[in-house]
């Protein structure tokens, strides 16, 4: 837990000091709107990119992840076996492979560039999945490599960081305007840096309601990728398996939304904040596929 909050920390305080660098080097005056533009999309992205670049060290660090370097078993031995070919399959640079000590049957993949990514497994995937199953979790997330998902979730968080802070400051000015009675004086009074404050909160949960609706396609997009590679019944039941399995994933937050555990039933707001889509309605979709393509596998990356 305290490693999480420090990792947390350092990444932010990191983003402040390069957003106030990078400023003070370009004499950015965030008063005015070409300014704001500058500043918005630097917190925006900064953010975005320097978890992207740390993201193989902080998930190492966060999960305790050992990276098979030597097999040291006939089971890391078929781990990294099983990720190199269908990494060779899927176009991409060969994946460090590593395994870290949770309780749940989980996997994630993450990196900031698709031939050097990270794909970890839980010790709990390896106790419970047969072979088979976890074949299919190895092809989902080898699926998130080549498909580039982390680069784009970055990417888009950075966008939708950007416009929540123009447009909670252009707002902000507008209705600060409004109530002040639009009297010119040395800058925004005190209770703009409250409407912006509150806008920021509202248009930043309308911004992860359109980061998660993407998080929930790209994972149909992974499940399809892992049915190829590892074969479309596989790939079914190692969901199955999933969804017979009840218990709270152990994984920090940078790294859940690329994990194959995820999306147990929900309604309303809490759905649409989901990362994972449920997973009946993904093993639904595989069958669907199945049923369109009369069984044949279909290339999703």
């Amino acid at each position: 837990m305290f490693n999480r909050i420090f990792l947390f920390l350092a990444t932010n305080l990191a983003v402040l000091a390069l957003v106030s660098i990078v400023m003070s080097i370009l004499g950015v005056n965030p008063n005015q709107f070409g300014g704001l533009l500058v500043m918005a999309a630097l917190f925006g992205f900064g953010g975005s990119i320097i978890s992207l670049l740390m993201s193989k060290w902080m998930a190492k660090r966060s999960t305790g992840a050992h990276v098979i370097e030597q097999p040291r078993n006939e089971a890391e031995q078929w781990l990294v076996a099983t990720v190199r070919r269908q990494a060779e399959a899927a176009g991409i640079g060969m994946p460090e492979v590593a395994i870290y000590d949770a309780p749940e049957i989980n996997a994630f993949a993450t990196g900031a560039n698709r031939n050097n990514a990270l794909v970890a497994v839980s010790t709990g995937l390896l106790r419970s999945m047969s072979r088979d199953e976890a074949e299919a979790v190895l092809g989902h997330e080898v699926s998130h490599v080549a498909n580039g998902d982390m680069v784009t979730m970055a990417l888009l968080q950075g966008v939708l960081n950007t416009f929540v802070i123009v447009l909670a400051r252009v707002v902000g000015r507008v209705v600060d305007g409004f109530i002040s009675g639009n009297r010119e004086g040395d800058g925004p009074g005190f209770g703009y840096y409250i409407i912006v404050f509150v806008l920021e909160m509202v248009f930043g949960v309308f911004a992860s309601i359109i980061a998660m609706w993407f998080s929930r396609h790209r994972e149909f997009r992974a499940d399809a990728g892992g049915a190829a590679l590892a074969g479309r019944q596989k790939m079914i039941a190692a969901l199955e398996r999933l969804s017979r399995v009840h218990g709270e994933s152990t994984l920090p937050k940078q790294v859940a939304a690329f994990g194959i555990s995820g999306g147990g039933m929900a309604s309303g707001l809490r759905k649409l904040l989901m990362t994972h889509p449920p997973l009946e309605e993904r093993i639904a979709a595989l069958r669907q596929a199945q049923s369109e393509t009369g069984g044949a596998g279909q290339r999703a990356f």
